[in-house]
């Protein structure tokens, strides 16, 4: 667990770096997500960073919130998709690092272009039932933002998912209260997103997306809960902004980059563990 909570350190100040470098990104739900995809990709999940498309009995991740692409980036380089120095290219002209993943790119780990929110859920469903036509027992992983579920194409998805019994999904949303606009209860109220799920016929759990521990073992629990006809669901609660002080629990650093300044007091918080790129 010590060695996860260092990477995702290392992860942390590769967001601030990149986004600073580029004078532009999302910092805010990406700092609050790197606990989470940290322990995806080097811990929960089955994956091979030499990469193939087809991902036949590999499980596969779907990144539906796209503009968090700088967490992304640096857990696909930092386990080995590609070259952490490359991070240095974020959003630059002719970088395969744009600012939302796309597939033109052909960067190792992006199987889709996100960033249009809502559409995420879909593809993720699709995969899965591709698995299970190709008797792949292996899993499909989602990540989605709770500003992201204001988009309908989401419910429809979320029920049909239901319908078919579609158990071999993992679906994960970043429950942090905050979006673009401001808080998400004001921009538009979703009520208990946790329940929602549950009326609609899923398993659902709750995490705490900040807590390595916490995260680690609640994805275990969700991998435990496949298969038996339902999808799975986890209100995973995050600070945005989480690791700086000065960024956390508010919208206001959704999408903007720090200055020089505001990067050095940001990096003073976030041990270097595993070397800058």
């Amino acid at each position: 667990m010590a060695q996860l909570k260092e990477i995702a350190s290392q992860v942390r100040r590769d967001i601030v770096r990149m986004v600073h470098g580029a004078n532009s990104g999302h910092p805010g739900g990406s700092l609050g997500c790197a606990d989470f995809l940290t322990a995806l990709y080097f811990d929960i999940m089955k994956h091979d960073p030499s990469f193939n498309m087809d991902a036949k009995n590999e499980d596969v991740f779907f990144l539906s919130n796209g503009h968090i692409s700088p967490v992304f980036y640096s857990v696909l380089a930092r386990a080995g998709y590609f070259d952490i120095k490359e991070l240095a290219t974020f959003r630059q002209i002719n970088s395969r690092l744009q600012g939302h993943p796309t597939t033109h790119e052909h960067l190792p780990g992006v199987r889709i272009a996100s960033g249009s929110l809502g559409q995420g859920l879909s593809v993720a469903i699709g995969a899965a039932i591709a698995k299970k036509l190709n008797k792949d027992n292996s899993l499909v992983f989602s990540l989605h933002g709770d500003g992201e579920l204001n988009e309908g194409q989401i419910w429809e998805a979320v029920l049909y998912a239901a319908h078919n019994k579609i158990d071999n999904l993992i679906t994960t949303v970043d429950w942090n209260g905050q979006q673009i606009d401001g808080p998400t209860d004001k921009v538009l109220g979703m009520g208990n997103i946790g329940e929602k799920f549950s009326v609609f016929g899923w398993t659902v759990l709750e995490m705490n997306g900040n807590d390595m521990d916490d995260v680690v073992a609640v994805l275990n629990k969700a991998k435990s809960l496949t298969g038996q006809g339902k999808p799975i669901a986890i209100m995973m609660h995050t600070a945005m902004g989480k690791g700086v002080d000065f960024m956390e629990g508010t919208h206001e650093w959704h999408g903007i980059a720090p200055n020089d300044e505001q990067l050095a007091k940001a990096l003073a918080q976030l041990p270097e563990t595993l070397g800058d790129y």
